[in-house]
């Protein structure tokens, strides 16, 4: 038996050649970013573990996720000669490390990454532990000189005597590169610009006693976690200042810290090339399992010879799940090897957006090729376990017969029964998310009908195959005469066979098409949003929303046609309510004059209410889930570790207020902030032009103060709406990258079905050819066939994609996306798209099946 496997297996192994390319695409995907993941996390694991100081000392955050304020948390520079004197303490150093510094050439263009990574401005203390060493020019000396690094300077064209602006919090100041200091380690991505340690504290943080942090060496013999208590022990009761406590970290906790903030990015990569892996498993599994239905269909004699020679059902099923599982081996090793080279791929693009990780320091753990070997055998041996027991069912009589066991026939009560089952429990789940009240149940219930309707429409689809096939295919008897009839008949000849091979492209039309009416929904909801609340002619924002200094919003209210300027600064809070939650959320501050850039809705109170000193305003129902009414006063933790009392003045109805804008909607007057959580730079300017300026006259204007600061951007509400759509789109993009995955798998599924169809009809064929059937004809009769399961496929998805979409604008619904739209032109270009997708799949099966010879094809068994 096994010897019968092994050649039957290589007899094959064309046909079975598609079905690897599957196997191998999920494995690739799967290998490759566990490969790339490990190594980018290995890689800077041992940077932050060498760069670390042995123990780090820095402000304490209030806050696990802050949002970015413009302030920068410090400590008393002096703490480092007070730690010195610490037994056991070889050095410490006053650091300053600030981020979102903006840098210039004399073009006034930036020389800041364009990949979002940051410009940290820095204070030169070379050590052995630092990640860069001077290697041309020297060190810099007083407040107008600084080195930059190298890979900075080779992709900005920066040379040493080039003078720069450096736009900090403080303002803008002129320097000249005195020096390049070169990556000894990976350069992460950021670009830094090193001042001499006073001029650091001075420009930078505005204060020449203040530092960002204390790094300490041990001396000889000292351990870390010593070290750690001795200075702990010797800061006592004086470890507290007007920006909090201070943190002490070892080496290791450092360079953990470190590692926990980098890896949301690293998730984001992982889970992204997760979701091709299963996309491609998932669909995978519908090609192999069709392609070996069909191979036990075509061997039907053979298994019952192998039957009548005295083989069991159990080696029969064993023989065939034996060559499933030599399939997953070859498709396991080439996917390994496979996502190898897509690590490597991915090291190199993030090579091009400045993050340098050399191609020797792959990681290759031992748990990679265990999972790549896990997904492949896996996905084969369940994707073949039905079709083995159908092969078990051979009878030996079947050796005499010349009938295949091709499903025809068969009926499909039992699909029927188990699909509208599943079908109805989906389809409840899908009423019940329509109708909840609370975002996560209105989630939960609508993650539990997608699964259960996709399950349905899988197990039921074959009983679709001939109404709607009829439908779809109704017009080729007219079109293509006996041609189109016949095409329309072997599309029909089959369900079980059409429904499984459509299944692979309808799951991937699914996906976009409930995607593609969420992405429209919430694109829709934002420009009514937009168009509702924002009253002024423009908003002044930092390209990616970081705040700016007070320089730029002053040199704006100098611009001439300048008729309104509002301020606003964001931070993060944390609020006490009566009902005992704590929250943390983002809340902002404004001027008084907001009601003149923004309409905003209230169910109680007013603007002049909400921004009244020692007030805040909030979401109604947000207040009414906590039990909070106007006039209620709520204790509210700032970011600078002061807290306070405020009163709740009044109470939005923006519809929005947790959709477009932060939990709670919670915001108050930008003087009640700034008292409280002083030191803030201004996330937003709004501005309405001068009475007699035009709105046109006035951008020109303003884009000419701002030339010099190209971090910010002038921006009407058309501009607003597009960055809306822009970042809409990058998510749409990813659909679309898992939709062209998805048509791959599902285009070799075709392919393999007409090819395997094909072989199974060779009689047919040539009798066909035989009375007179041309070659042209049988090449359209194929991709006619082709071209109405495509569309069956792409009808079947786009429907439950649609259903699936308006429940999940049901779902944004509750979070203030209230407008739903459906992308008829998308839809309209997917099914367009579809039949140009049968077309290509049929073009080999057709021109095989052209070539055949006549006499030989009705001659063969």
């Amino acid at each position: 038996m096994l010897r019968a496997t092994l050649r039957s297996f290589l007899a094959h192994k064309g046909r079975l050649l598609l079905s690897a390319l599957a196997v191998i695409l999920s494995v690739a995907f799967v290998a490759g970013s566990l490969i790339f993941s490990d190594t980018v996390s290995r890689t800077f694991d041992r940077l932050f573990a060498s760069t670390a100081a042995d123990v780090t000392i820095t402000p304490t955050e209030l806050f696990d996720e802050t949002v970015p304020s413009g302030r920068t948390l410090t400590l008393p520079a002096s703490l480092a000669d007070r730690v010195a004197q610490v037994d056991g303490v070889a050095a410490a150093r006053a650091e300053v490390d600030v981020d979102g510094i903006t840098v210039t050439d004399e073009d006034r263009e930036s020389v800041s990454p364009t990949t979002g990574a940051p410009t940290i401005g820095t204070a030169w203390n070379p050590t052995e532990r630092s990640p860069v060493e001077l290697t041309s020019g020297h060190a810099p000396k007083g407040d107008g000189q600084v080195l930059i690094d190298a890979d900075t300077a080779d992709s900005k064209g920066v040379r040493i005597g080039d003078r720069l602006t450096v736009i900090a919090q403080e303002g803008s100041f002129p320097v000249e590169v005195v020096g390049i200091a070169t990556f000894t380690t990976t350069n992460p991505g950021s670009a830094l610009v090193f001042f001499d340690p006073a001029t650091a504290s001075t420009k930078l943080l505005g204060d020449p006693k203040a530092a960002t942090g204390i790094s300490v060496d041990a001396a000889e013999g000292v351990s870390d976690a010593e070290l750690k208590r001795r200075v702990a022990a010797a800061l006592g009761t004086d470890a507290g200042t007007d920006t909090g406590a201070y943190e002490l970290r070892t080496a290791d906790e450092q360079a953990e810290s470190d590692v926990e903030r980098l890896g949301g990015f690293l998730d984001i990569i992982k889970y992204v090339m997760l979701g091709f892996a299963g996309v491609a498993v998932l669909v995978g599994v519908f090609l192999i399992v069709n392609t070996f239905s069909m191979l036990i269909a075509q061997r039907t004699r053979e298994l019952g010879l192998l039957r009548a020679l005295g083989a069991d059902r159990r080696q029969v099923r064993r023989s065939v799940l034996t060559e499933a599982l030599l399939l997953g081996l070859v498709g396991s090793t080439a996917g390994l090897a496979a996502g190898i080279a897509l690590a490597l791929g991915l090291m190199k693009l993030m090579g091009l957006m400045g993050m340098n990780i050399k191609a020797d320091e792959m990681a290759v753990g031992w748990v990679t090729p265990v999972t790549a070997y896990v997904v492949g055998l896996g996905v084969t041996f369940v994707a073949a376990y039905l079709p083995a027991r159908r092969a078990a069912g051979v009878s030996p009589m079947a050796a005499l017969s010349d009938a295949e066991i091709a499903d025809i026939g068969r009926p499909l009560r039992m699909r029927a029964v188990v699909g509208s089952v599943v079908g109805a429990a989906g389809a409840a789940a899908l009423i019940g998310c329509a109708v909840a009240t609370e975002t996560s149940t209105a989630a939960s219930l609508l993650g539990l009908g997608v699964v259960l309707t996709l399950v349905a429409t899988v197990v039921a689809g074959p009983l679709l195959v001939r109404p709607v096939i009829r439908v779809l295919g109704g017009a080729f008897p007219a079109l293509f005469g006996s041609i189109g009839r016949m095409s329309q008949g072997n599309a029909l000849r089959n369900p079980r066979r059409t429904g499984a091979t459509a299944a692979a492209l309808m799951i991937g039309l699914a996906l976009v098409g409930g995607m593609s009416v969420a992405s429209a929904s919430m694109t829709r909801s934002f420009d009514q949003q937009i168009d509702k609340t924002l009253g002024a002619d423009f908003v002044v924002q930092n390209g990616n929303f970081v705040p700016f200094p007070r320089e730029i919003t002053e040199r704006i209210r100098d611009t001439e046609g300048i008729g309104l300027l509002v301020r606003s600064q964001l931070t993060t809070i944390a609020v006490r309510l009566p009902d005992g939650d704590r929250v943390q959320t983002t809340a902002a501050g404004y001027e008084p004059e907001l009601d003149q850039v923004a309409d905003i809705t209230y169910a109680q109170g007013d603007t002049a209410s909400a921004l009244a000193a020692g007030h805040l305003a909030m979401d109604k129902d947000f207040a009414a889930d906590h039990g909070v009414r106007v006039g209620d006063t709520v204790p509210v933790e700032f970011q600078s570790g002061r807290r306070a009392e405020l009163a709740v003045g009044a109470l939005t109805d923006q519809e929005s207020a947790e959709g477009f804008g932060t939990r709670g909607g919670i915001f108050f007057g930008l003087g009640t902030l700034q008292q409280y959580a002083p030191g803030g730079q201004d996330a937003a300017v709004y501005v309405n032009a001068a009475s007699g300026t035009a709105a046109d006259d006035l951008r020109a204007e303003l884009e000419t103060t701002l030339d010099a600061y190209p971090q910010v951007q002038v921006r009407d509400i058309a501009d607003y709406k597009d960055l809306v759509h822009d970042q809409i789109a990058v998510l749409l993009y990813l659909v679309y990258a898992l939709l062209g995955l998805a048509i791959i798998i599902a285009v070799l599924g075709v392919v393999n079905t007409l090819a395997l169809s094909v072989v199974e009809r060779t009689r047919e064929i040539g009798l066909l050819r035989a009375i007179g059937l041309a070659r042209r004809q049988l090449r359209r009769m194929i991709r006619l066939e082709s071209v109405v399961i495509a569309v069956f496929g792409a009808v079947l998805g786009l429907a439950l994609g649609l259903v699936w979409g308006v429940c999940t604008q049901q779902v944004l619904a509750l979070q203030g996306m209230t407008a739903l739209a459906i992308p008829w032109g998308t839809i309209v270009a997917v099914v367009i798209g579809s039949a140009v997708v049968g077309v290509v799949a049929a073009l080999l099966p057709a021109l095989r099946a052209s070539r055949m010879n006549v006499l030989a094809a009705i001659a063969h068994e």
